[in-house]
């Protein structure tokens, strides 16, 4: 059974391009992912494909960059 692409939401502490840089780096170079949206305004980094959530959040985390889960409301809590 192949694994289907999935979207992945952080929050993630950026402050500067310089930040967003460092984010496209490390998911520019992440196994699986198809696409990613970065926006500096709300530090929310959207992550799009054959890919594990807490992959995801590790692999941006080693930016040195506050990184968690997006909490979006009226979610389900898995």
């Amino acid at each position: 059974m192949a694994a289907t692409a999935q979207t992945v939401e952080l929050k993630v502490a950026m402050s500067c391009q310089g930040c967003v840089g460092a984010v496209k780096r490390v998911l520019g170079k992440m196994e699986g992912v198809e696409k990613y949206d970065i926006d500096l305004d709300s530090q929310k980094v959207t992550v799009t494909g054959n890919v594990k959530p807490d992959d995801v959040l590790a692999t941006v985390s080693k930016t040195g960059k506050a990184t968690s889960f997006w909490k979006s409301e009226g979610s389900p809590v898995a």
